[in-house]
């Protein structure tokens, strides 16, 4: 067995100034050795064990740290005095002893006690080594190390089998809380698909487009499932003992004190203005893209029109993802001055800025196309040919064309061939309009199926290639860095499979026969530590965007395509196996984190469904075909929109979206009837007398209880405790934590400078 460690320091030993000067070079290592040995003197000096170990190169070190039984034993009940203090929910009272054997932790509980001990601020009775601060900014990075046996047993296990609940629980005691509430919420979503994924086939199959009753069932269908998770999310945290953990939460590194609350709420607010103005930017870019897809390319019949078509698509992704990155860089920065005591808050108001825009992204496209091509996409077709053609875009363009005919012979020849026959496209080009100018031709080029397609596309397409990227392109990358680096394909152990080749150190000997069974043992376990250093950091906002965004299409839009609920189930079966790969192959080990909550999301699941009751209403009045015409039922929306009493004029046109508002008004109102209805149905028959409300409240009575009895006799078995008492374990690993290379791995810099 490798010792066990229970983090990892990433320092960094040298500048990243390039190219640095002798002095500089001086400079650069008596600083990394003096706080190098701070830090080596911080770590030890409170009882942990920790030593240096080369890295994946000479500039950097990895510090290993472990901690002995004893400082474990007080860790766990200073914990368990706070939690007490704070009125959180305790499997076991504290105690003047701290006995680890009647209540053993689970290795995510290590974990984190362990993390928070070494990274929480001194105010809060941690170390302060926090990456990237002042004192410690040589210090890249805090990570934990993967239990790769744990790992193999996960995926194998949701390979082959159905998940259960049970399985879920040992991700709890593998990745903490955290973690394993995502997995739940997703275990519980996918499951709860199945109703409208049978509503979905039903209607698709045998139902009439834009049916009012499929939308209310589908409406009502998704403020039950949010507000059952509700109730969901607090059985848990009973269960788990972590309600209320926000209470014991530590304070954030960088938090800074004495800050009074109306400038916090003041800089809270004025991130409303910039959230505001890139909303308004994205907004703007993706209109002009909508009708420079839906419209204008499809009016362009000049030269190279098939390329023109795509685009669209290349200005998407050349300017889209460039700015929301901007964006989410500002909205970190902009979150940071916030001044957010808790990293619990932190989070949440960084999801709520991202996710405005991502939403915005996400579901504009189709607002557009339902709420503008579909019904109005005549008239925005004729308007937008009018200006064409009053500001003389073809001639203008025709011109260019045979200025820049010589640049552009090698463009036409796609369309056209070559030859003569680019001449002829040329000089019909120069001759005639690049435009469609008959407005009965315009009017056969709008796509009545439009809508259909994009859902098909988000709820299929997109999500294909989100889970390529999640699972395949990371692995690809990675392979190709490990070949470039000369390590052979790696799998997801750190292993390298095919040739096996790595850097060797001077005095690091690889393969020979003089070597030890332990050496052996050691080298692999550290180029295991090496090869998981390199891994990027596990976020588990993204895969929370992915679910929320993907609730946002089948709640608010599946009344367009009533299989996107049949998609997103079937997307969500690979998804919840996929996210496993991820985090057992291609990030580093999550940080253990106590929550209570899945955060912000629940708040935008509850938006979402309120949204819902506005766009199903809206969009089942006005593409529902009259009862008149279910013969022609399966007929286009926008041929059914046409046909629809009074669409005529723009009074009539204005009347028609009046009606469609109020409508939507009333839905509002009526979703929170229904919702305050169903949660206190929800909460009367699941919480009210359950196993978890008499177990939260029993537990609660009886820790109270036994502290009361322990104070008692504290102070005399206090006076009897003695260190032979404190847990003790044999350490088969004392020589490994006897020798630190991490000084000698300084100084070697500037010898070899």
């Amino acid at each position: 067995m490798p010792p066990h460690v229970d983090v990892v320091l990433v320092f960094r030993a040298a500048s990243k100034r390039t190219p640095p000067s002798k002095e500089q070079i001086r400079q650069d290592v008596a600083k990394a050795e003096r706080q190098y040995t701070a830090l080596i003197d911080t770590l030890t000096g409170v009882g942990l064990k920790a030593v240096g170990r080369r890295g994946e190169n000479q500039d950097q070190l990895l510090v290993l740290v472990t901690c002995p039984p004893d400082v474990l034993v007080k860790l766990v009940h200073r914990e368990r005095n706070s939690d007490f203090l704070y009125g959180l929910p305790m499997s076991k009272p504290p105690s003047a002893v701290g006995d680890l054997d009647s209540g053993p932790l689970s290795p995510a509980n290590r974990i984190r006690l362990v993390h928070d001990y070494i990274t929480s601020a001194p105010q809060d009775g941690g170390l302060g080594i926090i990456p990237g601060c002042r004192e410690w900014d040589l210090v890249q990075s805090v990570m934990v190390l993967h239990n790769h046996e744990f790992n193999e047993q996960w995926i194998r296990l949701w390979t082959r089998h159905r998940i259960a609940s049970g399985q879920l629980e040992r991700v709890r005691d593998q990745f903490g809380e955290s973690i394993a509430l995502y997995f739940f919420f997703l275990t519980a979503y996918t499951r709860a698909l199945m109703f409208p994924s049978l509503l979905g086939i039903v209607f698709y199959f045998f139902g009439t487009p834009y049916s009012a009753l499929y939308s209310t069932l589908l409406f009502i269908w998704s403020v039950v499932f949010v507000e059952w998770w509700r109730l969901q999310e607090r059985i848990l945290s009973v269960r788990w003992c972590t309600r209320g953990s926000f209470r014991v939460e530590k304070r954030r590194a960088d938090y800074e004190h004495g800050l009074s609350w109306w400038r916090k709420e003041a800089r809270k607010t004025a991130s409303i203005p910039v959230i505001l103005l890139f909303a308004a930017v994205l907004a703007v870019l993706l209109t002009g893209i909508f009708i420079l897809e839906a419209f204008v390319t499809k009016l362009y019949k000049g030269p190279g029109h098939r390329i023109v078509a795509f685009s669209p698509t290349l200005l998407f992704a050349a300017l889209v993802p460039q700015l929301l990155g901007v964006y989410k860089a500002n909205a970190k920065r902009h979150t940071d001055w916030e001044n957010h005591a808790h990293q619990s808050s932190h989070a949440s108001s960084l999801s709520n800025k991202v996710f405005t825009l991502s939403a915005i992204n996400a579901y504009l496209g189709l607002a557009l196309s339902a709420f503008v091509y579909v019904p109005f996409g005549e008239g925005v077709m004729h308007l937008v040919q009018h200006h064409l053609f009053s500001w003389g875009a073809h001639t203008r363009a025709a011109a260019v064309l045979e200025r820049l005919n010589l640049h552009l012979n090698d463009t036409l020849k796609f369309g056209f061939g070559g030859g003569g026959e680019v001449k002829a496209a040329v000089g019909k080009v120069a001759a005639h309009s690049l435009f469609e100018a008959d407005r009965a031709n315009a009017r056969q080029k709008l796509n009545p199926s439009r809508l259909q397609e994009q859902m098909f596309a988000f709820t299929v397409t997109n999500q294909m290639v989100n889970n390529f990227q999640e699972i395949g392109l990371p692995y690809v990358l990675r392979a190709i860095e490990s070949f470039r680096a000369g390590k052979g394909l790696r799998n997801g152990n750190g292993k390298s499979i095919g040739k096996k080749k790595r850097v060797a150190f001077d005095d690091e000997t690889v393969g020979q026969g003089q070597d030890d069974a332990r050496k052996r043992e050691e080298r692999e376990f550290l180029e295991t530590v090496r090869s998981e250093v390199s891994l990027p950091e596990y976020e588990v906002f993204e895969d929370y965007s992915e679910m929320v965004t993907q609730f946002g299409y089948v709640a608010l839009w599946s009344t367009i395509w009533p299989l996107a609920p049949v998609m997103s189930l079937l997307n969500n079966y690979i998804e919840t196996r996929s996210d496993a790969f991820k985090i057992a192959v291609h990030t580093r080990r999550p940080i253990p984190v106590r929550t209570d909550t899945i955060g912000p999301w629940l708040e935008l699941l509850s938006f979402l469904t309120w949204l819902s009751a506005l766009t199903n209403s809206a969009l089942v009045y006005l593409f529902r075909p009259p009862d008149q015409e279910v013969a022609a039922a399966m007929s286009s929306e926008g041929e059914a929109l046409l046909e629809h009493p009074g669409y005529s004029g723009i009074a009539a046109t204005k009347e028609l979206l009046i009606s469609a508002l109020l409508i939507a008004l009333l839905a509002s109102h009526f979703y929170l009837l229904l919702r305050n209805a169903v949660r206190r149905m929800l909460e009367l028959a699941i919480w009210q007398g359950s196993n978890e409300m008499k177990e939260a409240e029993r537990v609660e009575r009886e820790v109270k209880e036994k502290y009361l009895e322990q104070c008692s006799v504290a102070a005399a078995q206090s006076e009897a405790i003695r260190p032979a008492s404190i847990i003790q374990d044999k350490d088969d690993w004392a020589s490994f934590w006897a020798v630190d290379e991490g000084l000698e791995e300084i100084q070697k810099t500037i010898k070899d400078a």
